[in-house]
């Protein structure tokens, strides 16, 4: 059987996700298909993953790819998970993802609403869409509080799992906007505050075209192949939150090979790409909490070193800011309160290797320029360099 090293994975994983210098980019849509999606849970990092990966880093291509031509789009998709996407690819993620979960989030909305007792129910739901899109369609964009203040179905409140030790109360403003953006029906558009912020306002939006899932998932599972393969059936099963059947009819539709990786395991790549690719240059990235390159997989182990995790990574398994040298976890960074980026090494990499952290570390310091990043999800480690 075909053998693709851990240091091929890695020389994989520097060129395909535009980490070596000279494969840096100019477009903010192509980092995003570089690496088929990036995490959006954090706003911040977006703008991090992408500045990254950017031959010419800086917040304005992104904020116009997001909020000017729509050519990169959020979706709430794999895993429950908030991603950006291009838009080209958005159709494919909707079929095979993010329409099941919006399914999801109306079912157990209209049982909250119906275990609230109060008579609201389906068409109540839909009369409160309708005043909604309505309402945005007046003012182009809005916030939720503003939505809120205009209509007042929306400031609606029901109690949610009654009788039961969590038993609340809530309102339905967040529910009702997060059923139609999962739908498709409304986007974010520009957040008030700086690009850091997810206060987002929201636009109105078509629902994407419909395609046939096991399609779209055959074409999702062709893309991430190409990106992070050669990875096992546990890896995509993990990213895409797909189960078993759908990841080995999705592997079988696209001819996976099957090959062995380098810990002896079975792994799959497209048919094509079995051949070696050459190591490009030596590089470093500083790259931010919930990046694709640190969460593209199930099993990191190839360029994760096992004694780094628990500093690196909080206990739900969010990966914080990491550095990165040639394709292996290094150590991880923080921003200071006064701005200054700074880092500690938990692996010894070299003069070479420590010139070119700094390099990056100036790199940041110059495109970001006064604003302030932290993680939603803290890390012992970035925690430590932030005290």
């Amino acid at each position: 059987m075909h053998h693709i090293s851990d240091e091929q994975r890695r020389v994989r994983l520097g060129r395909r996700h535009l980490l070596a210098p000279s494969l840096r980019t100019a477009s903010p849509v192509s980092v995003a298909d570089a690496v088929v999606a990036l995490h959006a849970t954090d706003a911040a990092t977006v703008f991090l993953s992408t500045c990254a990966r950017l031959s010419e880093a800086g917040v304005v291509p992104v904020e116009q790819a997001l909020y000017g031509d729509v050519s990169l789009v959020r979706q709430l998709s794999m895993r429950n998970t908030l991603f950006v996407v291009s838009r080209e690819l958005a159709p494919c993620v909707d079929a095979s993802n993010a329409r099941t979960v919006a399914a999801k989030e109306r079912r157990t909305f209209l049982k909250h609403l119906a275990d609230d007792g109060n008579g609201l129910d389906e068409r109540w739901l839909a009369d409160v869409e309708q005043q909604t899109l309505a309402a945005l369609a007046d003012r182009g964009t809005a916030t939720g509080t503003e939505l809120s203040a205009a209509v007042a179905a929306l400031r609606t409140k029901i109690t949610v799992f009654p009788g039961k030790k969590a038993e609340g109360v809530q309102g339905v403003t967040s529910r009702v906007i997060r059923i139609l953006a999962t739908e498709g029906r409304i986007r974010r558009d520009q957040p008030r505050g700086s690009w850091t912020s997810s206060q987002f306002r929201w636009a109105a939006s078509e629902p994407w075209p419909s395609e046939d899932p096991a399609q779209a998932r055959a074409e999702l599972a062709r893309r991430w192949l190409r990106s992070y393969g050669p990875a096992t059936e546990a890896d995509l099963k993990w990213w895409t939150g797909w189960g078993l059947g759908a990841v080995r009819e999705a592997l079988a539709a696209v001819g996976a090979a099957e090959v062995r990786l380098g810990d002896g395991a079975a792994g799959w790549v497209l048919p094509e790409d079995m051949e070696p690719e050459p190591a490009p240059e030596p590089w470093a990235a500083l790259l931010p909490a919930l990046d694709p390159s640190a969460m593209g997989w199930a099993d990191r182990s190839f360029h994760l070193p096992a004694g780094h995790r628990e500093a690196l990574f909080d206990r739900s398994g969010n990966v914080g800011p990491t550095v990165w040298w040639n394709g292996r976890i290094v150590g991880g960074w923080a921003q200071r309160a006064d701005g200054e980026p700074v880092w500690r090494l938990l692996s010894d990499v070299g003069r070479e290797a420590s010139a070119a952290i700094e390099a990056e570390a100036s790199r940041f310091s110059q495109w970001v320029g006064q604003a302030r990043v932290t993680p939603r999800f803290r890390t012992p480690l970035e925690r430590e360099l932030t005290t």
